[in-house]
């Protein structure tokens, strides 16, 4: 094991680290947001909408990301829509996370007691206050283990980010191998790097989940 070649190739992995951890960032932010959306159409049964929810996300789950970026990447250009390397990954991310989030916050919503909802649309409530006071919180809360997943699933996805010309993380460790023939070098420190960012993340959501759920809101 070379380690002066480690410590040559540090910085490297750190500025790769940095882009691929705001990529994720953007692309689950927004996969949150999109997944809210689609639980709350599927949840009330929005008519239209809710099939082409239903058909996003059988689109979304059963296709790869990889297959999602070469389309965003390679093929929206033949028809005059042209994305760079960064904005490909990120609504790629969305596109894909956004299902993942849908169904985890779906079943979140399906196990709120419908008598909590009839009780509080009987003391006046409207549906949007409901959803805001009711559902939404109670749901968050019991969709927080499928979130945490969601989110590691999603961060490990950025590994083919490469494919379309991005220098994440797993693009310097193949241009390392190619260049300097260092693989286990180059791999150490790819796999180092994905546990420096994964594992704070998994700590924190296992804390806030446990507090969650000692303050009630998950009962």
């Amino acid at each position: 094991m070379d380690y002066e070649f480690i410590n040559d190739i540090i910085s490297l992995y750190i500025e790769a680290g940095i882009l691929t951890f705001r990529i994720a960032l953007l692309g689950i932010v927004g996969a949150v947001v999109v997944g809210l959306l689609c639980s709350l159409i599927k949840y009330y049964r929005v008519p239209v909408l809710q099939k082409i929810v239903g058909a996003y996300i059988e689109l979304s789950r059963n296709t790869p990301l990889l297959i999602q970026l070469f389309f965003l990447y390679f093929g929206l250009p033949k028809i005059g829509i042209m994305l760079s390397s960064e904005s490909c990954a990120i609504w790629g991310l969305i596109f894909l996370g956004g299902s993942y989030m849908a169904e985890a916050m779906r079943s979140g919503l399906e196990a709120v007691a419908d008598i909590q909802v009839e009780s509080g649309l009987s003391i006046g409530l409207t549906d949007f206050q409901v959803a805001r006071y009711i559902l939404l919180p109670q749901a968050i809360t019991v969709s927080v283990p499928a979130f945490l997943a969601n989110i590691i699933f999603l961060i490990k996805e950025t590994s083919v980010f490469s494919a379309v010309a991005l220098a994440d993380l797993m693009y310097v460790a193949k241009d390392l191998i190619g260049l300097y023939y260092k693989t286990d070098e180059a791999l150490l420190v790819l796999v180092l790097s994905y546990a420096v960012i994964l594992l704070p993340i998994s700590a924190v959501f296992t804390i806030a989940e446990r507090k969650l759920r000692y303050a009630g809101f998950g009962n």
